[in-house]
This record gives structure tokens, sequence and C-alpha cells, in this order.
């Protein structure tokens, strides 16, 4: 009882945890249960969202959609049923390894050598599973922590794969998002100074769409908890700072906070370290999550395939709206295209503007 049946209904007591007569007022209750969703449509539980384990949802789901049943049954609460939507996280999988006897070892503690897998000097089965101490495989996230730091191994696990998805640990990839993080600092803060590189000076037209570009992206891939997308776009966006930056040594306050921000909720201790550094004296938890001006997500310019024979030879890029001599004429500039075209007898130039362009030689 102190334990399960405590756990099955605190999300209701979280709506009136100062209530000393009922477990929650039913008119508050009410007003949550009669709530919306964010398309528009009749809310069909108190808590928006579930995240759990696959194993942590079987039993904790299960017993408080049982409790709450009860109550619901008893009068107390007017939803059947407490969640509107469940989100299963996958499992992390780590090597584990097996002595002659199958017996799982300390998986920190085998040696790899001469292509096999020693433990204490005998030789062990790797093989690939859930981590945790069954196995001997897990992974203390202390030592990660003191090596690493907390924004690191958050921003790691975030990073590895899909939310819902397995994904293998490789301790050995989490120095890639350490050095993301070390670069991001460095292109805000002066190694040499300890100051704020931000100053007011405009952001060109390229910056402007890749910042825009990465708003845009990363605020719908939070919203389908798409982080491992979001993460890769902020590394994109961080990159291009760095050749901002490598220009003149400054970068624009309008690119680095909105970047910031979408740090925050990932990597939020050095988030709120560059917020400060950057002038302000309030935490940025309570800022807007930056949103994108609409002007710079449509594109100039695209891609478009060139094919000589109705073979692909080269990409170009052209103007959005070009006519078909615009596209001709970009196609020809590409060095291959061009080669192909030396001395041979053109027959046609067969072009759909916006999708292709074909030179047709004989």
């Amino acid at each position: 009882m102190p334990q399960w049946a405590g756990s099955c209904w605190y999300y209701l007591r979280y709506l009136d945890p100062t209530n000393e007569d009922a477990m929650v007022d039913p008119a508050v209750e009410r007003h949550w249960a009669a709530g919306t969703r964010g398309d528009g449509s009749q809310a069909a539980g108190l808590v928006d969202l579930y995240v759990g384990g696959v194993e942590h949802a079987v039993l904790h789901l299960l017993y408080a959609r049982f409790w709450h049943k009860v109550l619901h049954d008893l009068g107390h609460v007017t939803n059947p049923e407490p969640f509107q939507r469940l989100y299963n996280q996958g499992y992390i999988l780590a090597a584990a390894y097996t002595d002659e006897r199958g017996t799982y070892v300390e998986a920190d503690e085998v040696e790899e050598r001469d292509g096999g897998f020693y433990f204490e000097g005998r030789p062990v089965t790797r093989e690939f599973g859930k981590m945790g101490k069954s196995l001997k495989n897990a992974v203390a996230p202390d030592d990660i922590c003191r090596e690493y730091g907390a924004d690191t191994l958050r921003l790691y696990e975030m990073f590895m794969g899909p939310l819902d998805a397995s994904r293998p640990w490789n301790t050995s990839d989490i120095v890639g998002v350490h050095r993301f993080l070390q670069r991001l600092w460095r292109n805000v803060v002066s190694e040499e100074t300890g100051a704020a590189r931000a100053t007011d000076q405009p952001p060109t037209e390229e910056t402007l769409r890749a910042l825009n570009r990465t708003i845009d992206t990363v605020r719908s891939d939070m919203a389908a908890l798409r982080f491992n997308t979001a993460v890769a776009r902020l590394f994109e966006l961080n990159n291009h700072v760095t050749q901002v930056v490598g220009e003149n040594g400054a970068v624009p306050r309008s690119v680095v906070e909105p970047l910031v921000l979408m740090v925050a909720p990932l990597a939020p201790h050095i988030a709120e370290e560059l917020w400060s550094l950057l002038g302000h004296d309030t935490t940025l938890a309570f800022e807007e999550f930056p949103e994108a001006d609409p002007a710079y997500l449509v594109a100039d310019e695209i891609e478009i395939p060139v094919q000589v024979n109705g073979k692909v030879r080269a990409r170009v890029m052209v103007p959005v709206g070009a006519d078909e001599a615009a596209h001709e004429a970009a196609a020809r500039t590409d060095e291959k295209v061009a080669a192909l075209l030396d001395g041979k007898t053109l027959r046609k130039a067969v072009i759909v503007p916006g999708r292709m362009v074909n030179f047709v030689v004989a």
C-alpha cells in the first residue's frame, strides 16, 4: 500500500496538493478533465502524456489504470481513463560477456585483444542485451558525469537514436557530443578574455536562413519527441556559427541567443551559464522558446538533377521560378556535364522547370 497505491494516483494529488479534506476537490478535477488537446478535441484523460519503459508501463500503467477505474466507479473522478497518450521508451543496449559456463562477467573488466575478448585472462563470448545488473553491463552515470559532465550525458542519451527504439550504448561516441558543447562554448565565449563574443551586428541572409530553418525543425522535432534529430539540427547550426565566428571573431547576438535557448532543454547547465554570460541576470527557464520567421523558411534556390541521355550526371542549384533558359544555363556550368557535352551533337534539351534537365546527345 505505501508504494503502489501512492504512485498510482499522485497525478491527481498534483491538482490539489494542499486540500486537507479530500484527495482532490471535485470541481478542480472536473476542470482539468474537461480540457482539450492541441488539435481541439476533447481530452480523454487528466494526463496528456505518459512516458515510460515497456516493463515499467506494463506494471505501473496497469495498476494506475486499475486504481483510477476504481476511483471513477466510486464517483471521485469523471474520466474512466487517467492518461491520454502512452509513449514507450526503447531499451539502452550494451555489450555483455559470458564465460565458458555461460555466466555473465563484469563487462567493464573485459579486455579486447587479438580479435577476441578476455576476462581475467580467460576467453569470453560477447553478446548484446539490455543494460542492467543481471547482464553485468551497466554503465554508471556518475562515472560519465565525473568525466564529461551531466549535460554531455543528457545530450548523448537524447542523440543516441529514436526515443522509442532500442539503442546501443557506445561510450566512445560520447566524445563527439562533448566536443559539440565545447564548440558551442567557444562560439559564444572568447577563450582569450572569457567575455561573450555576441555583438549587435546583423547576421547575413544565409545565417538568418540557417537559424530560422533550425528553429522550425527543432520545434517540430521536440513536439514529436524526436530529440535525436533535433540535436542533429543544433549540431549543424553550431557548425555554421563556427564559420561566422571564424571570419571576424564575433557572432550576432540575434543568432546565439536563440541557439542557447534551443540547447537549454537538452543541456540546461551550460545553457544557463552561457545565458548569464550573454548579459542576462535571470534564468532562461521562463524564456519563450524561439519561433521561426516564415519569411526565411521559403527557399530561394532548389536543387535539380542534370541528366545526359537519361542518366543523372550532376545536380545544380537554380533560382525558384527560373525559366527554361536559366535551367539550361545552370546545367551547363557543371564541369562534368560540360565535358560530356563537349564535341557532341545536342539533339534536344528536355527541361522540366523545378524538376530536371536532360540533354539528349548523339
